[in-house]
């Protein structure tokens, strides 16, 4: 059997394990769907997430950025009633706050990741865990990023979001040494 960190065994999680989670991302859209996921997913199973990104992405317009910074009061009401997304008042706000700072961001830096990337100096940091009780909630990146996110105007940017979102994004690779796609992603 392949070794695998130890992530829940549903399928829509094998899959995102085995093909997205941990690749170096470098794609603005995509980068902030994983940022607006990771905040819905506070306090929440990664799981029930993955489980609700198509309701995501059909309630947030692919997650355009753009149309989302526009989104106005019925839209926001209309979000807050769609089951197929967590339907948290202060989340919901949240996204649209992050993609108004994100453009701002975007414009500032020419794009979202080239001001992430700076942060591990285009390079992703390459961990090597054994076990799953080495792995951190936080780190000193995280820390970092989170403030200057925060600072910038972004909600539910927390350290323990933030660098969930690294981890997923691949600025750090958290695959256990003994994950089959450790050293795959390692490659990339």
């Amino acid at each position: 059997m392949v070794s695998r960190c130890s992530w829940p065994k549903s399928d829509s999680m094998i899959e995102y394990h085995d093909r997205e989670w941990g690749v170096p991302l470098h794609d603005d859209r995509r980068l902030f769907e994983y940022l607006l996921l990771d905040g819905a997913q506070a306090g929440l199973s990664w799981e029930s997430i993955i489980q609700r990104r198509e309701g995501y992405r059909e309630a947030y317009d692919g997650f355009d950025v753009r149309v989302i910074a526009a989104y106005g009061e019925d839209k926001i009401a209309d979000l807050l009633n769609n089951p197929g997304i967590i339907r948290n008042r202060l989340k919901v706000r949240s996204s649209v706050t992050n993609a108004q700072a994100y453009l701002d961001l975007q414009e500032e830096c020419g794009s979202f990741d080239t001001y992430l990337w700076d942060f591990v100096g285009g390079n992703p940091v390459r961990n090597a865990w054994t076990g799953d009780g080495q792995i951190p909630a936080t780190t000193e990146l995280s820390d970092k990023v989170s403030a200057d996110l925060k600072r910038r105007g972004f909600k539910f940017v927390g350290s323990t979001i933030v660098y969930a979102f690294i981890q997923a994004a691949g600025l750090v690779n958290d695959h256990l040494v003994s994950c089959f796609r450790y050293q795959e992603v390692n490659s990339l």
